[in-house]
């Protein structure tokens, strides 16, 4: 779960670069990055933190010329560390090169031991670094075709955006796993991971990267082939349900609508008497909303969410009870004394939040609390950029539907299922749904085993 950008041919590149990561934030947290070009060389400004945090004005005046790619991160491959924040710049025999990159490469260890084998020194633990040494032990001339060999080699998701000293390139893997957008700035072209950034800069949206395209954007404009083998189409299904903004346009879709229809499909299959909707704020709004409207009971905002919670903040000695969910999350007594709740969220991963939030509504005086789920029970792990638990801690793996509820302790849990997750998306393709149904597109020589961090807290 990462967010890239890139633009090509503005003269205030890095500053757009800024904005357009400031607004694809909430794919990474963990750290960000600025790579620009002023056409003899590449200047690189990357660190831990948020980007308003990172990007003052004396750094990005250190960021000169007229093209720029940027990252912000949340690990998948490589711990948290200064080392693993993207973009990754090299010198190398062709000139200057930087990557930012989307997604997991699942055969990254054994292209990893076949190059340190040959001779390969590696500075971080990214398998986005395995792309780099690829493209500086490729033998063929140009620049586009060095990375389309290097990436022929890798397998699993990845959504990518290359700089050098000339020329951008975007390019979006065969099965489509991660979205990828092309848009148009002041005559200049723009990459990014989702099109909420576009809205922010006053960009136009054009179209999406396809899955096996790449794009060479260059002095003379935009160039598009398809050197890749086709092969079935697997866009990310998450990506609608938790990962994207609800104003982005993926996968040809917006998340808003989508998501609402998710909550109409919940209420359709498992309506309840109740006095009131409410969500887990914020991804479970537009769910809820559409719930609200299917079932005809009234939408509230029962749980209001603290915004200004940051990385690390510092727990009280006397432990203070579910202190977590309370830091990030308040119930409103005066809204729900003595009512019969239904509460929406995204997701339930280990359980252990959403257990905290039921027993948080009912301290606040509601008399029943019915879980509804916008999204199938998550059994099986993600290895193609999100990063989930490993199977045992998911609750979903181990647990029938009346045990969750059991464990939560709510008067009824019900879950969205696969067929009516696909219905309300709306689109005929096909998706990565291997989280809920276990059946991953790549294959794996060796099924990962350790365990990633965890992305959602519930």
């Amino acid at each position: 779960m990462c967010g890239i950008f890139g633009i090509f041919g503005h003269q205030e590149a890095a500053n757009i670069t800024y904005l357009g990561l400031y607004a694809l934030q909430h794919r990474g947290q963990e750290s960000a990055g600025i790579v620009s070009s002023d056409g003899k060389m590449l200047h690189l400004h990357k660190s831990m933190g948020a980007v308003a945090d990172i990007f003052k004005k004396d750094v990005i005046k250190t960021l000169k010329g007229t093209s720029a790619i940027g990252h912000v991160r949340y690990s998948t491959t490589g711990g948290s560390l200064l080392k693993n924040v993207q973009p990754v710049m090299v010198n190398y025999a062709k000139g200057m090169i930087a990557v930012a990159h989307n997604g997991n490469l699942v055969n990254s260890t054994e292209l990893r031991t076949v190059l340190e084998n040959k001779g390969s020194i590696f500075q971080s633990d990214m398998d986005t670094e395995i792309i780099v040494h690829l493209i500086a032990r490729s033998k063929l001339s140009s620049f586009q075709d060095r990375i389309v060999e290097a990436m022929e080699q890798v397998s699993g998701a990845y959504s990518v955006v290359f700089l050098n000293e000339a020329r951008m390139l975007g390019i979006r893997d065969p099965y489509g796993f991660r979205p990828l957008s092309i848009g148009k700035f002041q005559g200049s072209y723009v990459l990014a991971s989702e099109t909420c950034s576009f809205d922010l800069i006053g960009a136009e949206y054009v179209r999406e990267v396809e899955p096996g395209e790449v794009v060479l954007i260059d002095k003379n404009g935009l160039k598009s082939f398809k050197p890749f083998n086709e092969v079935p189409l697997a866009p990310c299904i998450f990506e609608f349900i938790y990962f994207s903004r609800p104003d982005s346009i993926i996968f040809g879709r917006n998340v808003y609508s989508v998501r609402k229809r998710l909550g109409a499909e919940l209420a359709k299959i498992y309506p309840v008497e109740a006095d009131m909707v409410i969500p887990v704020p914020d991804s479970g709004v537009p769910a809820a909303i559409g719930y609200s409207e299917e079932s005809g009971i009234p939408f509230e905002m029962g749980l209001i969410r603290n915004h200004y919670v940051g990385r690390t903040f510092i727990e009280p000695r006397q432990s203070i009870r579910h202190f977590g969910v309370k830091i990030k999350l308040n119930a409103l007594r005066e809204v729900l004394d003595g009512k019969k709740v239904v509460v929406v969220d995204d997701s339930i991963v280990r359980g252990t939040t959403s257990r905290k939030i039921v027993k948080m509504l009912k301290k606040a005086g509601a008399s029943e609390v019915h879980v509804r789920i916008s999204s199938p029970p998550t059994r099986f792990p993600c290895f193609y950029g999100i990063d989930t638990p490993t199977r045992n801690e998911l609750i979903a793996s181990t647990h029938s539907i009346e045990e969750i509820n059991k464990y939560l302790t709510s008067d009824s849990l019900a879950y969205l299922s696969v067929a009516s997750l696909v219905k309300a998306v709306g689109r005929e393709k096909s998706y990565c749904k291997a989280c809920f149904d276990g059946k991953y597109v790549v294959g794996f020589s060796d099924m990962p085993d350790e365990p990633q961090m965890a992305l959602f807290g519930n």
